[in-house]
């Protein structure tokens, strides 16, 4: 299975993909290609330490989505890949139609809560401000539904009365970190 990974920001869900691919943990799958929307993006630092080609593909004029002709240059990008799989790794715009369409059943995404529960932006911060005891991470297909597509997985958090949003956004963080590599190895057996 053929794993393009996109992201905007300093790339910890992929670096934790690219660890269980070093490992041999990520099954069938291999990431053939990391792609980002912001140049400095620190994701892209992990392409040469991990031997996988990281590149900065523009998606301007929006800031919140990918339309028009920053859409179609991702999608002829991902197609040159022959992607099996897209990982939405923090990659923090919207996808339109044209892109889910092209790419029906083939995007997943990682959201830092119990979906359906705090969709959206901020979710962990969500969760510890309504003072819930659990929340967690999820892994789910993308579809126009915003945090809505049908769930892969979830992996549930506690939250302990002397948590901070900090210490909490850790541990939901490293409960990702365990999550996406699972889910990708046991879609690419399949």
């Amino acid at each position: 299975m053929r794993i393009v990974i996109l992201g905007s920001g300093r790339g910890s869900n992929a670096e934790a993909i690219l660890q269980a691919q070093q490992a041999g943990q990520l099954g069938r799958a291999r990431v053939v290609q990391i792609f980002s929307d912001q140049p400095g993006a620190g994701i892209l630092a992990l392409g040469p330490r991990f031997g996988v080609p990281a590149d900065f593909l523009d998606a301007a004029p929006y800031k919140t989505k990918l339309d028009g002709d920053a859409e179609s240059h991702y999608i002829a990008a991902i197609i040159a890949c022959r992607a099996d799989l897209i990982v939405l790794a923090g990659f923090m715009r919207v996808l339109k139609l044209p892109f889910l369409t092209k790419f029906e059943g083939k995007i997943i995404n990682l959201h830092p809560s119990l979906l359906p529960v705090f969709p959206g932006l901020d979710a962990i911060g969500q969760a510890f401000r309504r003072g819930v005891k659990i929340t967690g991470c999820t892994v789910h297909y993308v579809t126009l539904d915003v945090d809505g597509g049908p769930i892969l997985d979830q992996a549930a958090v506690r939250i302990e009365e002397d948590d901070t949003l900090e210490t909490l956004t850790v541990k939901v963080h490293a409960a990702e970190h365990l999550l996406l590599p699972a889910v990708i190895a046991r879609l690419s057996e399949r």
